[in-house]
């Protein structure tokens, strides 16, 4: 078999799709254009003349009485009998949406890599190839870049507001989560069993052995504090990326309440809401591993469930919290496009007057931005997925509640070619050496980029993603609750 062989014909067939049928039946475009979501319109001019009461004056004198003179625009009284039409969001509704291009893209290619991920897997389940590289690995990648030039995007939007405080509010998160990281990063592994130290340790001791070969004298790659250092400077620019997503979070989830009629939906949302939570906590050692696998029953310990068990039962976790979140998308982007009609009402209750241009920005900027927020709530859940689709298969983990002992496909076997090319002889012998060399150099990072170094790498990743939004939506919930002005 080929270098991909399989593999490279489903990539080939989900390119297809991705170019020929996805841009007509989009997931992107059905979550906001199904008919569930209804955005409010702005009133125009002549609806807010007539309830005003005021009509379009011909001379100077009129429109000065009509609070109109010469260039200074219309005003109208705040409390005003206003009530906002609503409409479906349509097909044609989202080409005057900002970053309709970058939501749709993201979440669609993000389908296409989550089947070419599962085709994958059915496929390395059942045929088990040994000298294959593992193309959905590549998907995924591609997917968390993607999510991470979103997320800089709208970040570096903040920055360049220059009439608001966002850009302090990224650089004191960033600074925040900076700390956080160094902290987190000392704590042992009995608290926090992400497996840097050992998967840190194998990687130095096998750089040591791959240089040593290659008639190099060094003490490793990288130092521990450097190592530590570059890890919390990455932490810090995540935790700033979701900094307003966080806070935009928490505020769609209190109007997602009070919208909310069900007790089940209710519910759901607090679900949704303390799922970042759940997943930090599936790595704090004392509160979940050590309970299950050392649960409290008399003398005796015997554990519930063994420890690859546990390790599947946190990837399934994540994942069924992820469908949640997305589940729930569509009630908090109600509660988004329902500012509008908020802002209304707020305005009511205040005195004085506004010109009928600030009116109609402060309504019509609600739905202008509805992908702006859309995005916000899809790129860290498209994070969190992926990561954790990378964490299994770059782990070696399985998807089995009752793994296999012996796997027989390893990630390191999964990942990089070892020995294809020298199934098929070379045409002259200077290729041949050539061949060797590459294929030796191969199989040495093999051995330097093991499983135990890519499940403490991710695994950190993971918490670390699903901490920053939690932490981020706790502020914001406490601010929107208790700082702001009803």
């Amino acid at each position: 078999m080929g270098v991909i062989g399989v593999q490279l014909v489903v990539t080939m067939v989900m390119a297809s799709v991705i170019q020929k049928i996805i841009p007509h039946y989009s997931l992107a475009r059905w979550l906001l254009c199904s008919g569930s979501l209804r955005w409010y319109q702005h009133p125009t001019e002549e609806e807010l003349r007539i309830l005003a009461g005021k009509q379009r004056g011909r001379s100077k004198k009129d429109r000065k009485y009509n609070g109109h003179i010469e260039n200074k625009p219309l005003t109208i009284p705040k409390d005003i009998d206003l009530h906002l039409e609503t409409k479906s969001v349509t097909e044609r509704d989202t080409v005057a949406l900002h970053y309709f291009p970058e939501y749709q893209w993201l979440v669609d290619f993000t389908v296409a890599a989550t089947v070419v991920y599962v085709v994958t897997e059915a496929y390395y389940s059942i045929v088990k190839p040994s000298q294959e590289m593992n193309i959905s690995v590549v998907w995924c990648l591609l997917v968390l870049a993607f999510a991470v030039k979103v997320l800089f995007s709208l970040t570096t939007h903040y920055f360049k507001a220059e009439d608001g405080g966002e850009r302090s509010v990224c650089v004191t998160f960033g600074f925040f989560f900076f700390v956080k990281a160094m902290a987190i990063l000392i704590v042992t592994e009995n608290y926090l069993e992400f497996g840097l130290e050992s998967g840190f340790s194998n990687f130095s001791e096998s750089a040591m052995q791959f240089l040593e070969k290659q008639g190099l004298e060094s003490q490793g790659p990288v130092s521990k504090l450097t190592f530590k250092l570059f890890l919390a400077v990455l932490c810090s620019l995540i935790g700033a990326f979701l900094t307003f997503p966080g806070l935009r979070l928490a505020q769609m989830h209190l109007d997602a309440l009070n919208l909310a009629t069900e007790k089940i939906t209710q519910t759901l949302l607090h679900i949704n809401f303390l799922a970042p939570l759940f997943m930090v906590l599936l790595w704090v050692k004392p509160i979940t591993k050590d309970y299950i696998m050392n649960p409290p029953l008399g003398k005796e310990s015997v554990p519930l469930i063994s420890e690859d068990t546990f390790d599947t039962v946190r990837l399934w976790i994540i994942i069924l919290l992820c469908a949640l979140r997305l589940a729930m998308m569509r009630h908090h982007l109600q509660a988004y496009l329902n500012l509008a009609q908020k802002s209304v009402d707020q305005m009511k209750k205040e005195a004085g007057r506004i010109s009928m241009v600030d009116l109609q920005k402060m309504v019509a900027r609600v739905f202008y931005y509805l992908c702006v927020i859309a995005l916000q709530y899809v790129a860290p859940l498209v994070m969190l997925l992926h990561t954790t689709l990378l964490l299994k298969t770059l782990g070696n983990y399985s998807w089995g509640i009752y793994p296999e002992l012996n796997s027989d496909t390893p990630v390191e076997n999964s990942l990089l070619p070892s020995s294809v090319y020298s199934e098929s002889p070379p045409a002259d012998g200077k290729m041949k050496v050539t061949v060797v060399q590459i294929t030796m150099a191969l199989g040495s990072l093999k051995n330097i980029f093991t499983p135990l170094l890519f499940r403490g790498l991710l695994s950190f990743l993971t918490w670390w993603i699903a901490a920053c939004l939690f932490s981020t939506s706790l502020f914001g919930l406490f601010y929107h609750q208790y700082l702001t002005v009803a």
